[in-house]
């Protein structure tokens, strides 16, 4: 989350705890929890140079849980949606509910939320895809072209254990020529980078996939792949659902 994109429901939650942790990247967010709540402190003392991102994640856990077993009531705030790509929220939740605590999770703004606003796109139109970028390549997802498709942590491809501030992208070279022989050199790709400041533009770049290599990847890019053709429409079950014709639809089951 930032200041612009907060809820009444989490301005509710961190006014009303005992105790604020937080995670985001930019002051007057920082400021503005500080004022609704003192009792705040970051979770980014975490991140060390060289220190491995499981060891990060694990420490923001015990950070959350050590109040929580204390008896206070614990917000914490994080950028974006606190349940994507965010391993301590999850942990956190899991541990405290198997102790015994209640704990509950706040949906908040997305950068996909973002990036259907910015470009102007309906995940509701063509249906949309979204998959973590090496998960997408190494299992071989079943995708549909003719679907948008989001990818996430497009700079991190094929890195097993992401490490501050920055791992090398070897892995984008493979991602970008896997979308090539399925959409082909020509079709445009968009790398959207979120702003996280209320106020700034987000950084769009729209590039055929033949120069994507060429195109800058930020930590933070997602990269939205429009479909490369309209959908087939079955005219006949279109016709016999307009007539109100009753049907029973066979599907062979591949196992």
């Amino acid at each position: 989350m930032h200041l612009g994109q907060a809820t009444l429901e989490a301005q509710r939650a961190i006014e009303e705890a005992d105790e604020v942790l937080y995670l985001v990247p930019e002051t007057d967010t920082v400021a503005w929890i500080k004022k609704l709540n003192p009792n705040a402190d970051t979770l980014a003392r975490h991140y060390q140079k060289g220190k491995l991102r499981r060891e990060t994640y694990d420490e923001m856990t015990e950070t959350i849980l050590a109040p929580v077993r204390e008896g206070k009531k614990v917000c914490v705030a994080f950028y974006g949606h606190p349940g994507l790509f965010v391993n301590a929220s999850h942990a956190a939740i899991k541990i405290a509910r198997a102790e015994g605590h209640e704990a509950y999770m706040q949906p908040g703004v997305s950068a996909e939320d973002c990036l259907f606003a910015d470009l102007g796109v309906d995940p509701c139109r063509d249906g949309c895809q979204s998959y973590e970028a090496t998960d997408f390549l190494i299992c071989h997802r079943v995708f549909d072209v003719r679907t948008m498709l989001v990818l996430w942590q497009v700079a991190v491809v094929a890195v097993k254990d992401y490490q501050y501030p920055h791992s090398p992208n070897h892995g984008f070279p493979y991602l970008v020529d896997y979308l090539t022989a399925f959409y082909g050199p020509s079709h445009v790709v968009a790398v959207y980078d979120k702003s996280f400041f209320p106020g700034e533009p987000p950084k769009i770049q729209k590039i055929a996939l033949r120069d994507l290599n060429k195109s800058h990847i930020s930590a933070m890019s997602t990269l939205f792949v429009p479909p490369l053709a309209e959908p087939e429409v079955d005219e006949d079950l279109r016709a016999r659902l307009k007539a109100g014709e009753r049907f029973v639809a066979r599907v062979s089951n591949p196992a």
